[in-house]
């Protein structure tokens, strides 16, 4: 199979999506809220600090979570995290996450593409998706395969997928891996495989609501966002008909590969 450029992929004219997530979850991976009031994305709305780290040098960014539940003036949780790797080549952790995978690979929060080039150089056929329309334009300049679109819209062959990644905690898209696993069962092929990143704490599961920082002050809107380690997300998946097949630590990062029950 050969992937074809997105403007062949995009969306049929005579399609309306229908595959979205439930109105009262809806996935906070579309675009920055609007008149639909729809949540905003990951870094997105504000002074836009993820589009400006994925551009400039200073690219390390602050992630403030807030727990919706926690007392007003509870101190935010604060993440560090490096856009710099996002934007980088993928090194030797990522590469291991496809070899020995079958193709297609569908890269969801595909971000500037790293994953889809590792994917392509292990001669798989790769392709990304991604809100964040600078994202979006540093993977297309840089020639590869990607849709602008929240995962939970039309995704081109749907329920072929041989592979479907998670990384770089993308697992927290919208806030709900309940939602985000239920898609990605309906993006599967019947052999297929999800490859996720998970948090290092197996037990951990944890919604919040967060905003993204940089040094210079620059601060994003408010999203949904959560984190989940591989025991948490065992049974979660299991609710989908997931199962969970290996579990792996290289380098500091968790991660796991589930298939069809």
């Amino acid at each position: 199979m050969t992937i074809a450029s997105p403007r062949v992929w995009d969306q049929p004219a005579d399609r309306t999506p229908t595959d979205r997530a439930p109105a009262d979850r809806a996935p906070a991976d579309g675009a920055t809220a609007d008149h639909r009031g729809l949540p905003t994305t990951f870094g997105a709305g504000g002074s836009e600090p993820y589009a400006q780290a994925l551009q400039g040098e200073d690219n390390v960014l602050y992630l403030h979570g807030h727990r919706t539940d926690a007392d007003p003036g509870a101190a935010a949780r604060v993440s560090t995290m490096h856009a710099g790797r996002w934007s980088a080549g993928a090194d030797a952790i990522d590469r291991a996450l496809v070899a020995g995978v079958a193709g297609p690979v569908l890269d969801i929060g595909c971000g500037p593409g790293r994953m889809i080039q590792a994917a392509l150089d292990e001669g798989l056929d790769a392709f990304g998706v991604d809100v964040s329309p600078t994202a979006v334009r540093i993977a297309l300049i840089a020639g590869l395969a990607v849709l602008q679109r929240s995962v939970f819209d039309y995704i081109p062959l749907e329920g072929t997928w041989a592979t479907l990644l998670l990384v770089d905690g993308n697992i927290g898209i919208g806030g709900d891996p309940d939602a985000l696993l239920d898609r990605c069962v309906s993006l599967l092929a019947a052999d297929g495989v999800l490859v996720v990143e998970v948090h290092r704490d197996p037990e951990h599961d944890l919604a919040y609501e967060g905003t993204l920082h940089d040094a210079a002050g620059h601060t994003s809107d408010a999203f949904p966002w959560a984190e989940i380690g591989v025991s948490a997300l065992r049974r979660r998946a299991a609710n989908v008909g997931l199962v969970q097949v290996a579990e792996w630590t290289r380098g500091g990062r968790s991660f796991a590969r589930f298939a069809r029950a």
